[in-house]
């Protein structure tokens, strides 16, 4: 009779977090950033359907890396959670906090579980509050980790270096366009090799919490991105920052906060899902 083959826990649980980290790592990164008025999402996404930040209620929305089949499964949990609390008992009951709890209870019996590989994603799940000091940044890992952040947060591919580049731009308080095009760039910082982004490029959404709506997850359309990037760009900036026509004013390191509120489309919740161009590209989103 041969002996079984025996691995160690903790060989075990090294080999299925090493799994996890390579395939989230060869997605493209998302970043969530706290400004003036909310929280900011901005991911690097090629696809115009298969969307990495979602609404999940009123005053909650959830970004993720990864492997899209399996985030957006846990999206659309979440949604049903939030939904049948709100339902059940008041929509004041449904919290990022609960619903990052239930996340990391979710990931972390995936991941402890022998019988299935662990999920290969990371996900985000924000809460706008009143002021800015109430706004909520949950951060989950594929192994139920639960950490709460503040100020900003990245995630999914090179998320060190990008992390590097916030941190040293970042300052609290930042204006919405300030926020976008500091997220952008630091979307292009992550190799040797820097990279414009262009809006085609990108997904943006925020939780603006001056929206009298009771829904405050909006998206940022692409003609919208695409004008306040090119204002940012030096060969499309004035020559003298002090006479803008419109009477934008530079702040946060050089980074622009323009006067008016650019406008944005409505979120399109019933885009339909279809498939990537090609579909033997299996890279994680």
């Amino acid at each position: 009779m041969s002996t079984p083959f025996y691995v160690s826990p903790e060989q075990l649980m090294r080999d299925r977090a090493d799994f996890a980290r390579k395939g989230i790592a060869k997605g493209r990164s998302a970043i969530a950033l706290q400004y003036a008025d909310g929280i900011l999402f901005v991911a690097e996404n090629r696809s115009p359907a298969l969307h990495k930040v979602a609404e999940i209620y009123d005053r909650m929305a959830f970004a993720a890396v990864g492997r899209y089949n399996e985030f957006e499964n846990l999206r659309i949990a979440g949604v049903r959670l939030a939904d049948m609390r709100g339902y059940s008992y008041d929509r004041r009951d449904v919290t990022g906090r609960a619903l990052a709890n239930a996340y990391a209870q979710t990931l972390g019996a995936i991941f402890s579980s022998g019988g299935e590989k662990p999920l290969e994603v990371e996900i985000l799940v924000a809460e706008v509050g009143a002021t800015s000091a109430d706004d909520q940044i949950y951060r989950l890992t594929y192994d139920g980790s639960i950490a709460d952040v503040r100020g900003y947060a990245v995630m999914g591919g090179p998320a060190e270096q990008v992390a590097d580049y916030v941190g040293e731009h970042y300052s609290e308080g930042i204006s919405l366009a300030g926020a976008l095009r500091l997220a952008v760039d630091a979307l292009g910082h992550d190799s040797s090799e820097v990279r414009q982004l262009e809006p085609d490029q990108i997904e943006v959404a925020v939780l603006d919490r001056t929206r009298t709506q009771v829904r405050k997850f909006k998206r940022i359309s692409e003609q919208t991105l695409a004008r306040i990037l090119s204002e940012s760009r030096p060969d499309t900036a004035p020559s003298e920052p002090s006479a803008h026509a419109d009477g934008a004013e530079t702040v946060d390191g050089g980074y622009e906060s323009t006067a008016d509120d650019a406008p944005v489309a409505p979120a399109d919740d019933d885009a339909p899902i279809a498939p990537p161009e090609d579909p033997t590209d299996n890279r994680p989103l």
